[in-house]
């Protein structure tokens, strides 16, 4: 797909809990991304095994390229039944978007209806009901375009504000005119955005005790913004310009993590890295500017540090103190873009080598696998060139 399939997901625990009965699993493949919502009956822990129960499944035989049918046969013979309400204990929701022709099937199963909105306007899913082993279940289908979103939700998004001067809660009509006019009237172009604001609201209409589990997951198709990091000089000194031209020509953000790496670029610009004193802090080194460069930033001790920042964001920007040092900095960068290409060079420094890594993988790696991993959780494309 040539766009990007931004997915993010926020769920507020019912007030009292310290698990979530709602859980959200997503499935990348090179062919298609899954994504399935699961709501378990009641709160608690109880609730949060059986939607756990459930998004594993699916996601299970989604990675084994399970006919759907049968994977909707699987979760609906394995659900048990709660014998006073006759309801399954845990309903669900899947999207799958294909990324060779951008269509994309939903399936859902006793959970609210979507929210689809094309162009930043509300349209009603044309839902077909098919019935699985004497369940309902509901399909759609349709083409996900550029600035397409898709909202998934659990019934506590709707319930907020139940009981007061919205009798029946916040309510489906409300939540979708809610986006129309208060958010995509912004022209805002990230998932994280719709589903913050959303959530935000449904909290406060909670009076921020909610009374139940609340999970909103967005999905939004829009421009891919894509970042190079070029880190430590390559191992063949004789190969600087292959990866410096490599940098250059990136069609997208680009950053220098290292002195010695931004020398080399320095060189080939003809120019002088200038050193912003400013951003210096006790434990990270000043950032620096390059023409053409969007950050330079020192190597080590900024990277582990960035590693530190990236895993207390859990994906959003929002959880971190405003600062602007160099970590932070690239913090920024990384959590903006999503798709992330790592040039790193294997010179190994030895003053910064750690004798308890293998002689042939420097620090500067190590960290820079660290940090990959944690991306790859928060749903970024990411890739690492050694040279």
């Amino acid at each position: 797909m040539e766009n990007f399939i931004d997915i993010y997901h926020r769920s507020l625990n019912k007030a009292g809990e310290e698990l979530c009965g709602d859980q959200v699993r997503i499935i990348k493949t090179p062919d298609k991304t899954t994504i399935v919502l699961s709501d378990g009956l009641s709160s608690g822990v109880k609730a949060s095994i059986l939607a756990t129960l459930t998004t594993d499944i699916i996601a299970t035989m989604v990675r084994e390229d399970t006919d759907l049918r049968e994977v909707l046969s699987t979760v609906i013979r394995t659900l048990p039944v709660d014998q006073e309400r006759r309801i399954a204990y845990a309903t669900f929701t899947i999207l799958t978007i294909d990324h060779k022709d951008n269509q994309f099937r939903l399936v859902n199963f006793d959970n609210p209806e979507p929210f689809y909105l094309k162009n930043g306007s509300i349209r009603r899913l044309n839902m077909r009901v098919n019935k699985i082993l004497g369940k309902k279940l509901f399909f759609a289908d349709g083409s996900f375009e550029l600035n397409d979103f898709i909202g998934l939700v659990s019934d506590g998004i709707l319930y907020a504000g139940l009981g007061t001067t919205m009798n029946f809660g916040w309510g489906w009509e409300n939540v979708a005119k809610y986006m129309e006019q208060e958010v995509f009237r912004r022209k805002v172009f990230a998932a994280h955005s719709v589903v913050n604001s959303v959530v935000s609201v449904t909290n406060q209409l909670y009076h921020f005790s909610p009374g139940d589990d609340a999970t909103f997951v967005g999905v939004l198709a829009r421009k891919r913004n894509s970042l190079m990091i070029l880190s430590g000089p390559p191992i063949d000194d004789g190969h600087d310009y292959i990866y410096v031209d490599k940098l250059l020509d990136f069609n997208g953000r680009k950053a220098i993590c290292g002195g010695t790496t931004a020398n080399i670029v320095a060189g080939f610009l003809k120019a002088k890295v200038e050193t912003e004193l400013s951003t210096m802090r006790p434990d990270i080194p000043a950032i620096g500017r390059l023409p053409g460069i969007d950050l330079v930033t020192e190597g080590i001790l900024t990277l582990a540090a960035t590693l530190d920042l990236l895993q207390q964001s859990e994906g959003s920007l929002d959880k971190l103190q405003l600062d602007n040092n160099g970590a932070y900095l690239l913090t920024r960068e990384m959590l903006a873009a999503d798709a992330i290409h790592f040039l790193v060079g294997q010179s190994i420094n030895p003053f910064y080598q750690n004798p308890l890594l293998p002689k042939n993988i420097s620090i500067r790696r190590y960290l820079i696998e660290r940090i990959a991993e944690v991306l790859d959780q928060y749903n970024k494309d990411v890739n690492i060139e050694l040279c």
